[in-house]
């Protein structure tokens, strides 16, 4: 079996209710989620004039191949009714793959390690909520160093706490 960990983000009506669908489509479809964490609220990135983000992170073990998931996470997204219309816009779900077992895969449409991770506070504070000590296979730094090195200064907030 492999293991992925998987950035989940909205910013579109109820964002805790498309965080919660897209968990029960991937768990239905992708794979069993082993840990998941709390849900953090930031300010928009890239194109910052948009409601603020809920984003977290999952861990998940999957029998999928890494173009397999991200198969599954496209037809999770359209499923949902994300339409892809403006780079770093507002959208209903965003499912990013950040990590695949510690593989390092470049292909046209999919990069992991996730090639912005680790300039994201609002991807890395999730990820260091539950595997603080992983290290990227690239930088060859743990997630809590790349997030105590993160140039993004967006406030992340705790809006709910896994239990």
């Amino acid at each position: 079996m492999n293991k992925a960990y998987l950035s989940l983000g909205s910013n579109e009506g109820n964002r805790m209710l498309w965080l919660g669908k897209a968990m029960d489509l991937i768990a239905a479809h992708c794979g069993t989620i082993l840990k998941r964490s709390s849900v953090y609220e930031t300010a928009a990135w890239g194109i910052t004039t948009q409601p603020d983000f809920l984003n977290m992170v999952v861990y998940i073990e999957t029998n999928k191949n890494p173009t397999e998931l991200l198969d599954e996470i496209l037809i999770t997204e359209t499923t949902l009714g994300r339409h892809r219309t403006v780079k770093w816009g507002p959208r209903i779900i965003d499912i990013d793959i950040l990590f695949f077992n510690n593989d390092v895969i470049d292909l046209p449409g999919l990069i992991i390690p996730h090639p912005f991770l680790h300039e994201r506070r609002f991807t890395l504070a999730p990820l260091a909520e539950i595997a603080p000590n992983y290290v990227h296979p690239k930088l060859h730094k743990t997630i809590t160093e790349l997030l105590a090195e993160c140039p993004d200064k967006l406030e992340v907030v705790v809006r709910s706490r896994e239990s």
